[in-house]
């Protein structure tokens, strides 16, 4: 190897190392702050769909770990009001047009919806991201309905021959917002008294 070659790979070994030591240290020094941000996060998608006044407790540090029909752990976030169980909040997700959305779900111990909130999606803006409260307030129409209101079988969107309304030329985000839902509320309906008997 020329000494000159060996030269530059010794100064791009180097620059390599530092900014490698740079970054690890950076992680690290930001890792408490990321932390508290998530936390931040969840505490406020919560606080949508679990009002306070149905809770004197932290859903976030008090919550369950259930098995979803897939196999995968779901963390249900409770809701307490003088040590019984008011409530449950946990995360759903649902086929969109552009991939995958997040819903944080909201249910009280009847099995009626406190609310629904999107946590990330990449849908179209001006069409399918009128799930976003921020964008529209389709999604808050959820609020107040349970498995049986509307019926079964008019859980889907009126294209489908169902009950919700889907946005003029975006089908498939709402078709798939409402499948989430109503899965959703057939989850809470499988483990309910597990939720509600939760020590």
């Amino acid at each position: 190897m020329k000494p000159s070659a060996l030269i530059h790979a010794t100064i791009l070994g180097t620059f390599c190392l530092g900014f490698g030591a740079v970054l690890a240290v950076t992680d690290r020094v930001t890792e408490d702050a990321v932390a508290e941000r998530a936390l931040e996060d969840k505490l406020n998608s919560l606080a949508q769909v679990l009002p306070e006044n149905l809770r004197d407790n932290n859903p976030v540090s008090d919550a369950l770990t259930l098995q979803a029909q897939d196999g995968k752990d779901l963390t249900a976030y409770l809701a307490r009001k003088n040590g019984r169980v008011t409530g449950v909040a946990y995360e759903i997700r649902a086929s969109g047009y552009a991939g995958e959305i997040r819903l944080m779900l909201g249910i009280d111990a009847g099995g009626r919806i406190l609310g629904v909130r999107a946590l990330a999606h990449k849908e179209t803006p001006g069409l399918g991201d009128k799930i976003d409260t921020r964008k529209g307030d389709w999604i808050l129409r959820f609020t107040g309905l349970t498995l049986g209101t509307p019926p079964v079988e008019k859980w889907k969107v009126k294209k489908d021959g169902g009950d919700f309304d889907q946005f003029a030329g975006a089908t498939i985000t709402p078709r798939g917002v409402v499948g989430a839902i109503r899965g959703g509320l057939d989850f809470f309906a499988a483990h309910r008294n597990e939720i509600i008997g939760a020590n």
